[in-house]
């Protein structure tokens, strides 16, 4: 039998032991904000590497990661619902549509703190974003694994 820290010994199945449940109480939120921190990061590479995408400072890439996920949270699966029948006949390239239109409204929301160029920065914008949080995810599966 490998060793094993005392708390963890005896344990039933399913039950996390101490130290899991512990360490399950604080990797929720600091998932949340370790993911949040990168994805302000990705934007402002996003703005780094494409021109038509403006952001002022890491405070404002912040609050833009953050409007971007409430509007993915909140609006994308409405507008995915009401365009499912354009979604199915494009085999699912409207999606890539739906995300710049994401995108391009959390510019019109946040002004002058985060700018998109148009429609077509938004497009090039989201579609770098998207795999940033991709390869964002990843990383993060990785660093916090599921228990």
């Amino acid at each position: 039998m490998p060793w094993r820290p005392r708390a963890l010994i005896g344990r039933r199945m399913g039950a996390p032991g101490l130290i899991g449940a512990r360490l399950a109480l604080c990797c929720a939120p600091m998932k949340l904000i370790v993911r949040w921190m990168l994805l302000a990061a990705a934007l402002l590479l996003v703005a780094h590497l494409y021109p038509g995408v403006q952001v002022k400072s890491f405070t404002a890439a912040l609050i833009a990661a953050f409007v971007i996920g409430l509007f993915n949270a909140l609006l994308r699966p409405l507008l995915v619902l009401l365009t499912l029948p354009v979604t199915v006949l494009t085999v699912g390239l409207f999606l890539f549509v739906i995300n710049a239109v994401m995108f391009y409204a959390a510019a019109a929301v946040l002004g002058n703190d985060f700018n998109v160029a148009g429609f077509s920065a938004a497009l090039i914008g989201s579609l770098i974003y998207s795999l940033c949080g991709m390869v964002i995810d990843v990383a993060m599966e990785r660093l916090f694994p599921a228990r």
